[in-house]
């Protein structure tokens, strides 16, 4: 079972190339400006749009996006002080002291060199190509396979180190279903004919980058449809997005023995080897039939269409980092699923791939510049202030009996709070940074980091690692460590603004603070336990009841209609929808509470406090995105659309409803019978 933390969002950067220097964009300084409202739409109508209507028909998407919002300004924002540290690294010929510094010029400084990208073509992925072509037998095609996963590429299934869900102080290794490029089985699968097309456009994509690679137009073609095979016949056995979000169904503990008895065609001794780890004895599996069709593919397909879906995924790994022909095909085809116009500038295309590749590097650089202890300290003391209110919501569930009560008490108070960067960073003597071609420094970090990851298996797990860079501007909550981690990314206008009245800032960080403690107590996070283990800590009673809870919610958002026929997934979605009910309501009390504490200001844009709370909350999903965007969000994302983010938790909370003035029968009243009441 892979366990992926559960993110405040999830961001798509599929335009990731060169083109002309952009500026960074400047980050609202009002709180919350009325300029951005829409008042000819009532708030008990649509709240999304009366808070944020304004906004929307101000600010289309730029060309090179797919999706322009809060997140994407600042965002922009973040990264212009990226951009600042990196060039002045590379500027600056006196990093010698600083060891990390000079790996970042030197790693930014081969990723803008658009000259020797242009010289090099696809001569630094030649040899790996040569060397696939070259192999004679299923046995090599399968160390061919392990050798690609030690560097990074996933071939045919996913492979690496992982929590134990079921004993959360052990790494093991795992096993996931994988090997697919596109975004989700059903890309392969469904006959609709818009999928049709993506699949004949990706045929003809693959085709145009063998082509780039020195095939012959019919040998391209050829192997195009050989790939489109391959990863057809991977897709049919995979879960779907859906099924992967079961813990306890995507969790399979064996023995390597177990594991050759599952999938006996394999040379899984050689696949541990090649990663250094001939001593792997315990394997989890997230899908077993997914396994056991893998290991009956690479017996009944041909040997040539293996070959030519093993150099196809060389050659789409490397293809962002290569020359602007591989880079110009990659964002063409990726425009068919993102709906972005132009590529991304190149100095953001390489700001982005160093915070990614020597993220602890940059991003200690980052906070020593532009995160202060005091931001850090304001941040901890708004999460323990929800932790508090979190804990008496709790004790007055009237649906929860004591026994379970005494459980999820337990939990919350168990909580790791991960603030603003890491308290151990992560050691690059190792890690050697070249000038030259920067697909080779980016096949560097990757085996670097492989190597590292691959090291943890049959080692405690290290509970001071961080999951995202400190530059992000995300959350997140992971189950098998218990943890909320907000990064230094995030604490800012317009989540987090020590200027703003408490109105503003419980409706934006309050309420991202309460989401990510809400998801340790979702339908996924429900099911581990205080020290992060998949256990059920449940009374049958209580969580009978939880169920029929959560239920609601995904009926709710199933009936959202995102564009014409395509609707929000309730299923897919009910972890963030859920984690953004419990998060408006427990950050809705802390304000509550400290206005009781401290006293109720005057009305500040005609606005009350309250109201102040819920145009905070919208503000921070105001966006635009493209059709095709927001299609592909749709099958992929566990994240509802900015409007129903805004709208679905919103018309449950008779808070809302009472701020407003919103009467039983308005759209955003939802009624009492069909109204989840959780946490």
């Amino acid at each position: 079972m892979r366990l992926v933390y559960r993110a405040l969002v999830l961001t798509f950067a599929l335009a990731t190339s060169a083109a002309a220097q952009t500026s960074a964009v400047p980050i609202q300084t009002k709180p919350l400006d009325p300029v951005n409202m829409d008042r000819s739409v009532s708030a008990c109508t649509n709240f999304y749009q009366f808070a944020n209507g304004g906004w929307v028909k101000t600010h289309p998407i730029p060309p090179a996006y797919s999706t322009w919002g809060s997140f994407n300004e600042l965002q922009e924002n973040n990264q212009s002080h990226l951009l600042a540290i990196l060039r002045n690294a590379a500027a600056n010929g006196n990093t010698k002291a600083n060891a990390d510094l000079k790996k970042l010029a030197v790693y930014y400084s081969s990723c803008m060199d658009s000259a020797a990208a242009e010289r090099a073509g696809a001569q630094p992925i030649m040899p790996e190509l040569s060397r696939i072509a070259g192999l004679h037998d299923r046995a090599a095609v399968e160390n061919e396979v392990a050798r690609l996963h030690s560097m990074g590429i996933s071939a045919l299934f996913g492979f690496g180190a992982q929590q134990d869900a079921k004993n959360s102080t052990e790494v093991i290794a795992g096993i996931r279903q994988g090997g697919l490029s596109l975004p989700d089985r059903d890309y392969y699968l469904n006959t609709d004919k818009r999928y049709v097309d993506i699949r004949a456009k990706y045929q003809d994509h693959v085709a145009k980058m063998f082509q780039l690679a020195g095939e012959s137009a019919a040998q391209a073609a050829a192997d195009a449809q050989r790939v489109v095979a391959i990863e057809t016949a991977l897709a049919k056995p995979a879960k779907t997005r859906v099924e992967l979000r079961d813990p306890n169904a995507n969790y399979h503990k064996m023995t390597a023995a177990e594991l050759k008895q599952l999938a006996p065609g394999f040379n899984w001794p050689g696949v541990f080897s090649g990663e250094g780890r001939a001593d792997i004895s315990t394997i989890n599996v997230q899908n077993p039939v997914f396994l056991k069709s893998v290991d009956s593919l690479l017996t009944s397909a041909p040997l040539d269409d293996l070959k030519a879906y093993l150099r196809w995924h060389v050659i789409d790994a490397a293809a962002p980092n290569l020359s602007s022909a591989f880079v110009n095909e990659d964002f063409r085809f990726g425009s068919t699923l993102s709906g972005a116009k132009e590529l991304l500038p190149r100095d953001k295309r390489c700001a982005r791939a160093t915070d990614s590749g020597l993220r602890d590097a940059l991003g200690q650089a980052y906070v020593s510049q532009y995160f202060t202890p005091s931001a850090k300290q304001r941040a901890l003391e708004m999460v323990r202030n929800l932790e508090s209110v979190f804990h008496d919501r709790i004790q007055t569930l009237g649906w929860m009996s004591d026994t379970t009560k005494a459980q999820a008490e337990a939990k919350l108070a168990a909580f790791t709070n991960k603030i603003g960067y890491p308290d151990k960073w992560r050691d690059y003597s190792t890690l050697e940074i070249r000038p030259g071609p920067f697909v080779n420094n980016v096949l560097a970090v990757q085996e670097y980091e492989r190597r590292r990851s691959m090291s943890k298996i049959g080692q405690p797990v290290d509970r001071t690692e961080w999951g995202m860079t400190p530059p992000t501007v995300n959350a997140y909550y992971s189950p098998t460590m218990n943890e909320i981690v907000f990064p230094a990314g995030i604490l800012q206008p317009p989540f987090f603004d020590p200027n703003a009245d408490d109105a503003v800032n419980y409706g934006g960080m309050g309420a991202v603070i309460g989401h990510e403690m809400t998801h340790g107590f979702d339908d996924q996070g429900a099911q581990f336990d205080a020290q992060g283990n998949l256990r059920n800590w449940w009374s049958a009673a209580d969580l009978e009841k939880f169920k029929r809870g959560t239920g609601l919610v995904a009926s709710q958002y199933d009936a959202y209609t995102v564009l014409d026929s395509v609707h929000v997934n309730g299923k897919l979605t009910l972890g963030e929808n859920l984690a953004d009910l419990g998060g408006l309501s427990v950050a809705y009390a802390a304000l509550e509470k400290a206005l009781a504490e401290k006293g109720r200001p005057p009305l500040i844009d005609g606005f009350t406090p309250e109201q102040r709370f819920f145009l905070a909350w919208a503000q921070i999903w105001r966006g635009n995105t493209t059709p095709e965007a927001a299609r592909l969000r749709i099958n992929t994302d566990p994240h509802s659309p900015g409007e129903w983010r805004t709208n679905g938790p919103l018309s449950n909370l008779p808070q809302f409803a009472a701020a407003f003035g919103c009467k039983p029968g308005d759209p955003m009243v939802r009624p009492d019978s069909v109204r989840p009441v959780i946490w």
